[in-house]
């Protein structure tokens, strides 16, 4: 019970804050940071790179986002230089022995994005650690894998925005009226925020966890998180898991900064549980549908998207699916059980002795891999324009991967005894690469794929928003989610009742125990999709798009508005 009514009392405060007063102070300037500016790694790209137009429209290049310089010499393809931009400010960072890049990143709306080579720091690595412990007892002593890159990435930012700070106010551009707010995502730029506490304390700070460190450890190690969440304490997990220096990091920059959020109300919980603290925040992803086809350009791309879809397939396989095959897929980040990949093939598996089963089904899982090469024998095939009526070795993957004997979808599968067979009615492949447009046998983009799919499907155990579900409906697709995803909870708040494929999104009931039962309601769900008539198929869609328009940034920006007026509130109050 006293999980519960520490989650109530959270609540109570969310709300409260958001209803006092209507007054809100509004930043004349912000500074981002992230990996994932400029860097198409996860999720966290999507977040920024979909909001970004929202907040250049209102900011007109009093936004700057700042990410890392991975590209060194090479032209990075998210990326355009421009010297032009924050000139003088760049001759000086030359002084200060900062190399930065300046431009925009090529996204809508195209923000100023900053670009830094962190490298140079790692050689007072052990200095900024010792600060960093000393000021505010981040334990970096069990530092291992991408901490110490990351570390080096948030303190480099955290120049950055100083030196742009002190030039501004040198030059009288900022003055002490003028309002900034830093915000960093996710632990990797925790000890960039907590270095602008310490040093500017009169710019406001936000820190967002786009999912925590410990919970997602926990997850990922096959422990149960939901039921015994109460019950954790995060140091002690982040011991056991050897995660204690992200955590830490994590942990205290949600302590010290002035404002903290997350994502959903499911991981503003887990927040609360193992770091202690409860988020002030909470920050729902949203869209922005302009690249969205639309009318006879969406039709036409649709068909597009199918067209390459059935080829790839028929020539994988020696078959000639039509274009009444029910196309499917799940995709996103190789997490296997966290996103569910293992509850989707265990639902094709029955999904294969279905007899409500009305149509054939081609599935396609859609995850990068330790991806070795395109298939030569694939693509010579795709390259006649032919049919074939027997099929390839291995016909359920498109590129060849360098651990074959250890990758976790081909041993499910294998393990089933799932091999593609001329008598089944339901076909199962994996795609394992970035959809690019560059991958040599697809060579699509992911949103030109995604849209010829007639069913998405996303069963994740462990899933803080889920950004995947939201892009499908974007795209008039309707799709299943689970309960433990921060989209499905907030697609049964939209619908008022648990969601159902005539609603546009299907949102199951998962948790720490009832894999066998999500199985079967992904199996029902698509059985009973195949018997849909047209008409029915049609609204399911219409009411898919209705729903992502009630998730687009123009709705969702308020809650960063709650988020700045807070955080400069009190960097209001240390200048009085």
């Amino acid at each position: 019970m006293w999980q519960d009514f520490k989650f109530f009392i959270y609540l109570c405060r969310r709300y409260t804050c958001i209803t006092m007063g209507n007054i809100k102070l509004k930043p004349d300037f912000i500074f981002e940071s992230s990996w994932e500016v400029c860097n198409k790694v996860g999720g966290i790209y999507t977040v920024l790179s979909t909001r970004a137009k929202t907040l250049q429209d209102e900011m007109k290049d009093r936004i700057i986002f700042i990410g890392p310089d991975c590209w060194k010499e090479n032209e990075c393809p998210y990326f355009r230089e421009d010297n032009s931009l924050l000139a003088e400010w760049q001759w000086e960072t030359k002084e200060q022995g900062l190399k930065v890049k300046v431009g925009r990143w090529t996204i809508p709306g195209e923000p100023i994005a900053i670009l830094v080579d962190f490298i140079p720091f790692f050689e007072k690595k052990n200095e900024i650690y010792g600060w960093l412990w000393e000021k505010y007892q981040v334990d970096s002593l069990h530092a291992y894998g991408d901490y110490d890159e990351a570390s080096m990435f948030s303190y480099a930012a955290a120049l950055v925005v100083e030196s742009l700070y002190k030039f501004n106010v040198e030059r009288g551009t900022f003055d002490r009226g003028t309002k900034v707010i830093y915000h960093a995502n996710e632990w990797m730029c925790g000890l960039g925020a907590l270095y602008i506490n310490n040093k500017l304390p009169e710019i406001g700070t936000i820190f967002t966890t786009h999912a925590t460190s410990i919970g997602r450890s926990i997850a990922g190690n096959q422990k149960p998180l939901y039921d015994y969440l109460f019950a954790y304490n995060g140091d002690q997990m982040a011991g056991e898991l050897n995660m204690q220096s992200k955590h830490s990091i994590e942990k205290q920059t949600a302590w010290h900064v002035d404002c903290f959020t997350t994502v959903s109300d499911i991981t503003a919980k887990e927040c609360l549980e193992l770091l202690d603290k409860p988020v002030d925040v909470v920050l729902p992803n949203g869209f922005d549908d302009s690249f969205v086809p639309k009318g006879a350009q969406f039709t036409k791309k649709r068909k597009a998207a199918r067209k390459r879809l059935l080829e790839v397939a028929n020539a994988l396989l020696g078959e000639q699916l039509d274009d009444d095959t029910l196309i499917i897929s799940t995709s996103g980040r190789y997490e296997f059980r966290n996103k569910g990949i293992d509850v989707f093939v265990e639902a094709m598996n029955r999904l294969l002795r279905d007899r409500d089963l009305k149509k054939k089904v081609l599935a396609f899982i859609e995850v990068p891999g330790w991806v070795g090469e395109p298939r030569k024998d694939l693509q010579d095939r795709l390259a006649q324009h032919a049919s074939f009526n027997e099929p390839l070795e291995v016909p359920q993957l498109t590129h060849w991967l360098h651990n074959m004997s250890h990758d976790n979808v081909l041993n499910m599968m294998k393990y089933y005894d799932m091999h593609n067979r001329k008598d089944e009615n339901v076909k199962v492949i994996f795609l394992p690469c970035y959809l690019d447009g560059k991958d040599g046998i697809l060579n699509m983009h992911y949103y030109d794929v995604v849209l010829g799919n007639d069913l998405c499907i996303y069963p994740s155990y462990y899933e803080p928003w889920g950004y995947t579900p939201l892009e499908a409906v974007a795209f008039k697709v309707p799709c299943i989610t689970t309960d433990l995803a921060g989209f499905g909870l907030w697609a049964n708040k939209v619908f008022g009742h648990y969601g159902e494929l005539k609603d546009g999104v299907k949102v199951i009931h998962r948790t720490d125990y009832n894999y066998s039962e999500v199985a079967d309601a992904i199996k029902d769900a698509v059985a009973d999709f195949s018997a849909m008539t047209q008409k029915q198929v049609d609204d399911c869609r219409k009411k898919a798009e209705a729903l992502s328009k009630k998730a687009l940034w123009s709705h969702f920006i308020e809650y960063y508005h709650e988020a700045y007026d807070m955080a400069l509130a009190k960097a209001e109050a240390r200048k009085k």
